[in-house]
């Protein structure tokens, strides 16, 4: 009589314990886990816009209204300066990508907590959460971008070359959002007061950034340290790439660049020591 003899794997004792110190992002982990990030961010785009009665026409409204209201008090009652173009032009050419990054910070900071019963139960690399939050914005975002450059050809702003950089200006962008998004998912396991901070820290962000007004008002060094703001740079970009005006990205932009990356590595480095405890304390 013949024995079936068990597979070699199970020879093998696997003990299983808390990880310790600094982990490491295990990003071969998350790409062998691409299937699950792209339904993640699948899921929050419908669930986003199920059972609304004007669908996808909100990531357009948001803007467009915050533009009039920043157009009559800042462009016509306040006469900001708008580096010679049109005001609400000029305005809602910023608050297209600062849309964007505000959502995928607001989202991404609970998204861990409205996961309760996923991160319980299943495991899978809890990164891909806060990461597939973030890039469901980009629905919003291409919707934005449409909407702008038919502003400019009612305003007769021709395309320049510019635009060539406007990928990069938007991987910024995505950068920023998900580097905050997650240091406040994060955070927000361990207390929950980051709910009630996030929209105040949103607001003053806003005001910090240069949407209702141009960054050239700021004389240097003060320009250059400005750009300590990750959202500086992918502003000043946004506007310079689509309405080929104002200063070509410099040393203002570079630095926008490094606190973005900065701000996300240092995230994700943070999430993962973190991660140990989520199933815990969530």
């Amino acid at each position: 009589m013949s024995t079936i003899q068990p597979p070699a794997e199970f020879d093998r004792v696997w003990r299983v314990q808390p990880s310790k110190g600094w982990l490491s992002l295990k990003l071969g982990e998350l790409w062998e886990y691409r299937e699950l990030l792209f339904f993640l961010t699948w899921r929050d785009i419908k669930i986003r816009y199920k059972q609304t009665a004007l669908g996808a026409a909100w990531a357009a409204l948001q803007p467009l209204l915050t533009m009039a209201v920043f157009s009559l008090f800042f462009g016509r009652l306040a006469k900001v300066p708008s580096d010679g173009i049109p005001y609400p032009l000029f305005s809602f050419s910023a608050l297209v990508p600062w849309t964007f990054f505000t959502y995928g910070l607001t989202q991404a900071s609970t998204s861990l907590t409205g996961n309760t019963n996923l991160l319980t139960k299943v495991y899978f690399p809890r990164l891909a959460i806060p990461i597939g939050t973030v890039l469901s914005g980009a629905v919003d975002l291409l919707i934005g971008l449409v909407l702008v450059f038919g502003m400019t050809a009612i305003y007769r702003v021709p395309p320049t070359w510019h635009l060539l950089w406007l990928p990069l200006f938007m991987a910024m962008a995505a950068v920023a959002s998900l580097g905050a998004g997650l240091w406040l998912s994060a955070l927000n396991v361990e207390y929950r007061d980051v709910r009630y901070v996030v929209p105040f820290l949103s607001q003053f962000w806003m005001f910090a950034t240069p949407i209702a007004y141009s960054s050239s008002l700021l004389h240097e060094p003060w320009r250059t340290l400005y750009g300590i703001n990750p959202m500086v740079g992918v502003v000043d970009g946004f506007r310079w790439a689509i309405l080929g005006r104002g200063a070509a990205p410099g040393i203002s932009t570079v630095i926008s660049g490094c606190v973005g990356v900065a701000l996300a590595v240092g995230g994700a480095f943070y999430f993962r020591r973190m991660e140990r405890t989520f199933a815990d304390r969530i």
